[in-house]
């Protein structure tokens, strides 16, 4: 068994075949049994290791070329071949596989670095939102000012261009319109609550002092919004409703009892619709004055 081993060991080392595998040095240990001839000459080429360099070299050479024959002999064997092969598609097989398992874990990192940048955006898109939150109020308290710039600087101007003179004389033909347009439309109304002539003195001079300061109101308070329905509209009211209840006010004392307080109440609904009616036609002759230019709102365009 030792010379059989120091023999392997020989023609392995003459063999001129680079990292043989497993299965080929098996069958060539297993195909060594079937040549007794190549044993032998083994066994004496062992025991006559006191012969020269030259004749160990021929033999080397000899031997070299018997293993190379034999070498031969097993790889042309279908059964060697095919082995041959299925070595051959396995190492395809193991490199197909190391590069697919270097592909995944490229995937994976690229995978870990994608979601390391999906988690810094999704920071920043934080950060930007507060950002545009502060930069929305930052925006609303400078619009904020600008009104308020633009309202005192058109406020300063207005007090700047204002020629007062003009304006109280304005104001008066404002007041005198309302005055007589207003004691004129309530002349019905004072024939139907007295019963002799003198006695319209006293509510047509009522009509008449109310009209006067509601003319002058109406254009101070109305200025060039004459498109403004309800503005007019409240004006006219609220001077209404409060004459009305002032009239009602000086009649017979309100009694705790539910006929006082109907008679009351139906007196009050008068009162405040005929002042209303008063003060509705003074507004309507003082709105088509300043449509047609007859009198000039507040403050006075100065371009016209």
């Amino acid at each position: 068994m030792g010379v059989l081993n120091s023999c392997t060991l020989v023609l392995m080392n003459s063999i001129a075949v680079p990292s043989p595998s497993p299965l080929l040095i098996k069958s060539f240990r297993a195909s060594s049994k079937a040549f007794p001839s190549l044993t032998c000459f083994c066994s004496i080429n062992n025991s006559n290791s006191s012969e020269s360099e030259e004749e160990k070299r021929k033999e080397r050479v000899s031997l070299s070329g018997i293993v190379n024959e034999q070498v031969e002999e097993l790889l042309s064997k279908d059964e060697n071949k095919s082995l041959l092969d299925g070595l051959e598609k396995a190492s395809l097989r193991v490199e197909m596989a190391k590069k697919q398992l270097a592909f995944i874990e490229e995937q994976e990192l690229a995978a870990k670095k994608f979601r390391d940048y999906v988690n810094k955006l999704e920071g920043q898109a934080s950060e930007i939102a507060e950002c545009q939150r502060e930069i929305s109020e930052a925006k609303a308290l400078v619009e904020e000012a600008e009104r308020a710039l633009s309202v005192s600087e058109s406020g300063a101007e207005d007090g700047e261009g204002i020629d007062r003179d003009k304006e109280r004389l304005e104001s008066v033909k404002a007041a005198s319109i309302a005055a007589l347009v207003g004691t004129l439309s309530g002349l019905p109304i004072c024939f139907t609550q007295v019963t002799d002539t003198t006695q319209l003195l006293l509510p047509l001079g009522i009509n008449f002092i109310s009209c006067i300061l509601f003319g002058a109101t109406f254009r101070y308070a109305v200025r060039k919004n004459f498109d403004d329905v309800h503005l007019k509209t409240g004006v006219a009211a609220a001077f209404g409703v409060v004459k009305g209840l002032a009239t009602l006010g000086g009649g017979p004392v309100l009694e705790l009892n539910f006929e006082s307080f109907l008679s009351h109440a139906v007196d009050g609904t008068i009162y405040v619709s005929e002042n209303f009616f008063i003060f509705v036609c003074a507004a309507v002759a003082l709105d088509y004055c300043f449509k047609t230019r007859l009198l000039s709102p507040f403050p006075i365009d100065r371009s016209i």
